[in-house]
């Protein structure tokens, strides 16, 4: 069994596309159910974020399994397949692992270097455990993807400068409306993104802060945390969003709901509110919005009205503060290079336990078939000399089996290391089973592709549409 990635990001799509593949927190565990009724998908995690979605899965062959998630999310987004297969980028086995590490170290994010993205990786890997869609495979992945992250931001000064989307959109507003103290923000959505927003802000000096959710509990929770930072802080129900918007000089908004949240009317009715008020009776007083959510949270006509703007995921990643220096981009990919070898090297040698553990099983039966035909022959040997006779047989099977398992294991860790157990499993007639029985209910190692494995010729179409479209983006930057 082997991992598959299908994914869509900043990287390989517009935010148009990127709006109709956005898989919600409500969407997530539907497909994943869907994913594991499939005949190829054994386990399944999807991380989806504010720039990028992407579904891992473990398969037991590439072009059957490929289908199946490429058929999801075509019927999800409602793309038709040649859009979704132009903007998709596919990694396997190896490739997929080193991807997932990188994007956990920050290395594939639109800020690169920001943290949040290692939350996001354990919500999605907690979301898919909840639903038992984690076996070993996709725990061991997960679980060193969060350390090699974890081992990047400690080792390398690659989040040096605290950047975030939420911190560079802040930036950006700022050049907008000038410095944030004593200013008014809207922070839309009560969610991690939400509060991350609370968070610089309060940092930024901001004088107020107005939470807007749909729930008022998980707004006055938010709220009441803005508090904690000194701030003068309120929960407003969604139906007070005009209200909101009518005193703020900034609206941050990143929901994660389906269609947008601020339309033009409120907006057009919240800038009249401003122009009517005798505390903000200047027309000439900007609105910023930073729309993070995905889809975006605010409609497309509202960058047209005067005195608007909106700094949305698009506006971001044109925005040269995303960067990191090159030295510590440098040393975090050095990081991941050395961190996937480790993960590879366990995982071929986990796939040789088994080979291993058989021989060791076999031997052990034979010892005892040759003891038990020691006393048929001489039944009237003494006990504490059959035992002698029993321990010597033991030891010298242990000694022959000692080198050439120890070596073996060595061997398999480096790459084309599952041949030399295939060479145990040859030279001591271990059928494949019997490896297999010794490991479980653990998966032993990747399966290569059959075509007898292929459901139809539709599969196969469509997983060549994917491998056509990204022939040369598999043998590019691994990020």
């Amino acid at each position: 069994m082997s991992v598959l990635l299908v994914g869509i990001s900043h990287r390989s799509a517009p935010v148009s596309v990127l709006e109709k593949v956005a898989i919600t927190d409500t969407d997530r565990p539907k497909l994943i159910d869907r994913m594991l009724t499939s005949s190829h998908v054994s386990e399944a995690m999807i991380v989806s974020t504010c720039n990028r979605v992407e579904v891992y899965a473990v398969v037991d062959a590439f072009h059957g399994g490929l289908a199946e998630v490429g058929d999801l999310l075509t019927k999800h987004s409602g793309l038709p397949l040649p859009d979704l297969t132009k903007h998709a980028y596919v990694r396997y086995s190896e490739a997929a692992a080193e991807h997932l590490f990188a994007v956990a170290s920050g290395l594939d994010s639109m800020v690169i270097g920001e943290q949040q993205v290692l939350s996001q990786i354990r919500g999605a890997y907690a979301s898919a455990d909840a639903q038992q869609a984690v076996g070993r495979t996709l725990h061991e992945l997960a679980q060193h993807a969060l350390r090699v992250g974890k081992r990047v931001h400690s080792e390398t000064g690659i989040d040096r400068a605290g950047a975030s989307v939420v911190s560079v959109a802040l930036d950006r507003a700022q050049q907008v409306v000038g410095s944030l103290a004593g200013r008014t923000a809207v922070v839309v959505g009560a969610g991690a993104m939400g509060g991350l927003a609370v968070a610089h802000l309060s940092r930024a000096g901001i004088g107020r802060i107005v939470v807007v959710n749909r729930t008022i509990a998980r707004a006055a929770r938010l709220a009441e945390t803005a508090g904690t930072y000194g701030v003068a802080a309120e929960a407003m129900e969604l139906s007070r969003l005009t209200e909101a918007m009518a005193v703020a000089d900034v609206v941050i908004t990143c929901t994660g709901a389906v269609g947008n949240v601020v339309t033009l009317a409120d907006t057009h009715r919240a800038l009249t509110e401003r122009e009517r008020g005798t505390e903000f009776a200047t027309t000439e007083r900007p609105l910023v919005f930073c729309d993070l959510g995905l889809p975006r949270d605010v409609e497309h006509a509202v960058a047209g009205l005067p005195g608007v703007t909106v700094i949305d995921i698009e506006t971001l990643q044109r925005d040269p503060a995303a960067g990191a220096a090159a030295d510590d981009t440098a040393a975090a990919r050095a990081i991941v290079a050395d961190e996937l070898a480790k993960y590879l090297t366990g995982q071929r040698m986990a796939e040789v336990t088994p080979t291993v553990a058989a021989l060791r099983q076999r031997a052990a039966e034979v010892v005892e078939a040759e003891l038990l035909r020691l006393d048929s022959r001489l039944p009237s040997l003494a006990d504490p000399e059959r035992d002698e006779v029993a321990r010597t047989v033991r030891r010298v099977v242990d000694k022959l089996l000692h080198a050439p398992t120890v070596r073996v294991k060595q061997l398999a860790s480096t790459p084309g290391g599952d041949s030399y157990a295939e060479a145990l499993r040859e030279l001591f007639e271990l059928k494949p089973g019997a490896a297999q029985a010794v490991a479980a209910p653990m998966e032993i190692s990747a399966v290569g592709d059959r075509a007898g494995m292929l459901r139809t010729d539709a599969d196969i179409a469509l997983a060549d549409d994917f491998t056509a479209s990204h022939r040369g983006d598999e043998q590019g930057s691994p990020a």
